[in-house]
């Protein structure tokens, strides 16, 4: 049974926010929505929403990304940030999806993990987004709330995964990483919190404290 402080809190997010499943970056297929996830790694979403709104319609498959120019794909994503590293694990990871899946994006966790820039939390996105696989996405605002409202206490993302994991009922896990999202952006900034604007101080075991 879920702990009553945190089934308080889930209440009052999913007054605010809702029980819609809801996704912050632009894609059709399956595999844009992978390599967007890593091109929004220290990244905002709006950032590379701009970005790939140009990229995708440039490069129309997998197989235009595994036989892109990596020059010109670097500079297609450059305002993205590392960029180089980037345009490197997506050309990669679209040569082995075309390989060894088929041109299919994997739903297994590990084998999502294989591929060149994936790590859990892009793999986690993913899941959640296209199979519906209920998942823990531990980003900064994911992390950095969920430590706040007193969820957990570890500072890893995996062991905050899997933390979470252990204390939030599994149905529960999609709207996690999106609730936090919203209100990490909005209002629990990691700098200067706006505490006093939030509808979650009266049960923030942090409130007024930014750390």
């Amino acid at each position: 049974m879920m702990n009553k402080k945190i089934q308080q809190q889930f209440d009052r997010l999913d007054s605010e926010y809702g029980k819609d499943l809801r996704i912050f970056l632009n894609y059709k297929k399956p595999y844009e929505l992978l390599f967007a996830t890593i091109l929004s790694a220290q990244c905002t979403d709006k950032r590379v929403n701009e970005v790939t709104k140009t990229l995708f319609k440039k490069y129309r498959s997998l197989e235009d990304f595994a036989n892109a120019d990596i020059k010109k794909l670097e500079q297609d994503i450059h305002s993205c940030g590392f960029y180089s590293m980037k345009a490197k694990n997506i050309k990669a990871a679209a040569g082995e999806l075309i390989s060894k899946y088929k041109g299919e994006v994997p739903s297994d966790i590990n084998e999502l993990t294989s591929l060149p820039g994936v790590g859990r939390k892009t793999a986690n996105v993913v899941r959640t987004h296209i199979f519906l696989i209920p998942s823990i996405v531990v980003d900064t605002h994911v992390k950095r709330v969920s430590g706040r409202l007193g969820w957990t206490r570890e500072a890893d993302p995996v062991k905050i995964e899997y933390d979470l994991m252990k204390k939030i009922p599994e149905e529960r896990w999609c709207l996690i990483n999106q609730d936090l999202i919203e209100l990490g952006r909005a209002i629990c900034h990691s700098r200067g919190p706006k505490c006093g604007e939030c509808f979650m101080a009266d049960i923030c075991p942090k409130t007024g404290v930014a750390k």
